[in-house]
């Protein structure tokens, strides 16, 4: 309740006295177009880092590895463009420091250090914040058999594997250039 408090009433009100105080000693005008200059430069910053981030993210998947922390990095861009998009002074320095590499890794650190991913028994669980698995060892269940690991949703309503045969129909790209 206190965050909420926090962001709904003393932010605005803190956010209003700044460009009050700013407004003063500037003038109406100039106030106003320093709000929408840090928008834009918020903006055109945003672009940018995301992009970085989201290439970054992209050569991690490719490599076959979990791109965790540019996740965390692509949240606090989301968060820091919000707050640049929002009109004050308060906001947009909160958000710049969010789209600042240096900040935002040291901030994508740190939430990577609170949460807790865990692969025990084969399954995955995933939990912000650290913990225990709520669910025991294994939130599927005991899932050993002669044929190995098994999904949690490989078996039929009566709990039974079901065995089949597939055939490989896909073509290759040198096939399908061929037939064009």
């Amino acid at each position: 309740m206190s965050i909420l408090l926090f962001v709904f009433i003393v932010m605005p009100i803190a956010e209003m006295a700044v460009l009050i105080q700013v407004g003063g000693m500037i003038g109406v005008f100039n106030t106003i177009g320093f709000v929408l200059l840090t928008a834009v430069v918020g903006a055109w910053l945003l672009r940018q880092q995301g992009l970085a981030t989201l290439l970054k993210a992209n050569q991690r998947l490719n490599s076959g590895e979990l791109p965790a922390k540019e996740v965390a990095e692509g949240l606090i861009l989301a968060i820091g463009g919000v707050l640049l998009l929002t009109p004050g002074f308060i906001t947009d320095t909160i958000g710049f420091l969010c789209l600042i590499p240096f900040t935002r890794h040291w901030l994508a650190a740190q939430a990577l250090k609170r949460m807790v991913a865990s692969s025990k028994s084969g399954g995955f669980y995933f939990r912000a914040g650290g913990g225990q698995n709520p669910f025991g060892e294994d939130p599927f269940g005991p899932r050993d058999n002669p044929f190995g690991r098994q999904g949690p949703f490989d078996r039929d309503s009566n709990g039974e594997i079901i065995e089949g045969e597939y055939r490989d129909e896909t073509k290759t790209r040198h096939e399908r250039l061929d037939k064009k």
